[in-house]
């Protein structure tokens, strides 16, 4: 790793060359420590991250992308915070205002402050703030650069929908085309797609698996072909709409080929509008499109949030703690990582003012803890419930095969354990909404531990987390209103933002907008929305 001071504005330091030796056995064991104070320099940093190397690679055997380590700011790493964790983003003026508020709430001590943000990209790039001390820059280098690393490159999930190699390219030509088109259509013009596309960015994923992974690096050279042959499908799709009416018996053959025509049903919203809105311009469904692929690029985090956050936990764990059996940090800067860790996986019981739901920290580096017990020490409660990994002896790399195997649903409901969920003191409620009062309807027994474990992962499972919205059709003989089905889950409507959105895809699609939410049990319409377009749009 070589680093860079004088790279401004952010001190660049990138993975190359050959790894340092660290003192020879017989030097004083003082002489071993990387750092002997809470100050750093770049040559401490070069230390710190070839032990950190070491370990991870050697005796952890991680499987990462090579490092890029940037060292930034407070006011940077807010900045990064206000562009949703990319530092590399267009500009919008929402980000402007997350930054001032996180700003000021920092300033007056009401806010911390990450001590990294880490990008899936290759390389990995981890940014380090400027103000840790050099305990904290060992800790991060291990839960950013190694931990998240690793489980970034091998997650199934990262290697189905994202693009490693080519993000890093793609958000400097999103930044750049987002600018060109400012410049060409004016900032207000920009700002009110972006918004509405921001506003609608929850529902513009693809939820199941495509033939092809996007290849992002070649999104710009493309994106003059996809102009070109998205006129000629809209020319062919918009004159296919009759210009008489239809007798009533070809209503029900016109209603198949008319949603075979659209590809309907279709979840992903943004990708409908981005191809067939009848009112947009190529510039505008190219600002879909880029925050459509942003949208995709997140959506393997939104549901591996515990198993990536106790992933990097559990690593940085490993390694601070054998550097300190190594005697490369002391006994002042492993306590004060012990400190710091101890916060970071510290769960509120559900009485406290403080809690607000499972740290997914504490919960995915408890299981990932209790994982590694089980297949070294085992009891007969772990070998009934666990028979596959109970005292295989090989935690690491039974670990590794869980991380790159499962998500957040799937890892809970197969390995949370009694233990755990005692540790955690963790118990089910009955909510029935025709009762006064709650019911603890499962405990800690053989029966409740299961049911406890099974409603627990179903909170982390997409298909009850997310609402499920889809295009249903168009009315394409008429006033070509779009049409959507919300099938409701256990009878729960969508909340009181949803007719703001709505606005915002009346706006995207240019005619009205009507939003049906269905109880699938008698499949009957429940309540409609309904929105139509604010003039000036297209």
């Amino acid at each position: 790793m070589s680093l860079d001071p004088d790279t401004p504005p952010t001190k660049r330091a990138s993975r190359a060359g050959a790894k340092a030796t660290t003192a020879a056995t017989s030097a004083p064991a003082a002489d071993l420590r990387l750092y002997k104070s809470a100050d750093w320099d770049y040559d401490t940093l070069q230390r710190i991250y070839d032990a950190v190397e070491d370990i991870a690679l050697n005796e952890l055997k991680l499987d990462i992308y090579p490092n890029q380590i940037e060292v930034i700011t407070a006011e940077q790493m807010l900045d990064a915070y206000s562009s949703i964790g990319m530092p590399l983003f267009y500009k919008h003026w929402s980000f402007g205002k997350h930054f001032a508020r996180d700003e000021l709430l920092y300033r007056k001590g009401m806010q911390g402050l990450a001590y990294e943000i880490v990008i899936n990209s290759n390389p990995c790039i981890s940014y380090l703030m400027e103000e840790n001390t050099a305990t904290m820059q060992t800790l991060v280098t291990a839960h950013a650069a190694f931990g998240h690393n690793h489980f970034f490159k091998n997650n199934y999930l990262f290697r189905q929908w994202t693009d490693a190699d080519g993000i890093l390219d793609y958000l400097a030509f999103a930044k750049g085309y987002v600018a060109q088109c400012e410049d060409r259509h004016g900032v207000e013009a920009v700002e009110r797609v972006l918004d509405a596309a921001h506003a609608l960015m929850g529902q513009g994923v693809h939820r199941y698996p495509r033939k092809r992974r996007p290849d992002l690096r070649s999104e710009e050279r493309r994106e003059a072909e996809r102009r070109a042959h998205g006129e000629q499908l809209f020319n062919d799709l918009w004159r296919t709409v009759p210009t008489s009416k239809g007798r009533k018996t070809r209503q029900a053959t016109a209603l198949d080929k008319r949603r075979a025509l659209l590809g309907l049903p279709e979840e992903n919203v943004l990708y409908f509008l981005e191809k067939t809105a009848p009112r947009l311009t190529g510039w505008q469904r190219e600002l879909l499109r880029i925050v459509r692929n942003i949208a995709q690029y997140f959506y393997p985090q939104s549901q591996t949030k515990v198993m990536n956050e106790g992933c990097a936990t559990y690593v940085h764990h490993r390694i601070m703690r054998r550097l300190h059996e190594k005697g490369l940090i002391d006994d002042g800067a492993f306590l004060e990582f012990i400190h710091t860790h101890t916060n970071v996986v510290f769960q509120p019981g559900y009485s406290d003012k403080r809690y607000g739901g499972l740290n997914p920290y504490a919960l995915g580096f408890a299981i990932m803890e209790d994982i590694e017990r089980v297949c070294v020490a085992p009891t007969e409660e772990d070998r009934a419930w666990f028979p596959d990994i109970a005292g295989n002896g090989d935690p690491y790399g039974t670990l590794k095969n869980v991380w790159a195997d499962y998500r957040d649903e799937s890892f809970i409901s197969q390995f949370l354990s009694p233990k755990v969920i005692r540790d955690l003191r963790l118990f089910q409620i009955k909510d029935d909404e025709g009762e006064d009062q709650l019911m603890v309807e499962s405990i800690h027994d053989e029966r409740g531990y299961r049911r406890v474990r099974r409603a627990l992962s179903r909170q982390y499972d997409v298909a009850y987390r997310d609402a499920d919205i889809q295009i249903v059709d168009v009315d394409l003989e008429g006033d070509r209103r779009l049409v959507l089905h919300h099938r409701m889950l256990d009878g729960v409507a969508l909340n009181e933002e949803s007719p703001r959105v709505l606005q915002h895809l009346a706006d995207l699609w240019g005619y009205d907008v009507l939003l049906q939410e269905i109880d699938p049990g008698e499949d009957t319409v429940i309540e409609e929305h309904v929105a139509s377009p604010r003039g000036g749009f297209g």
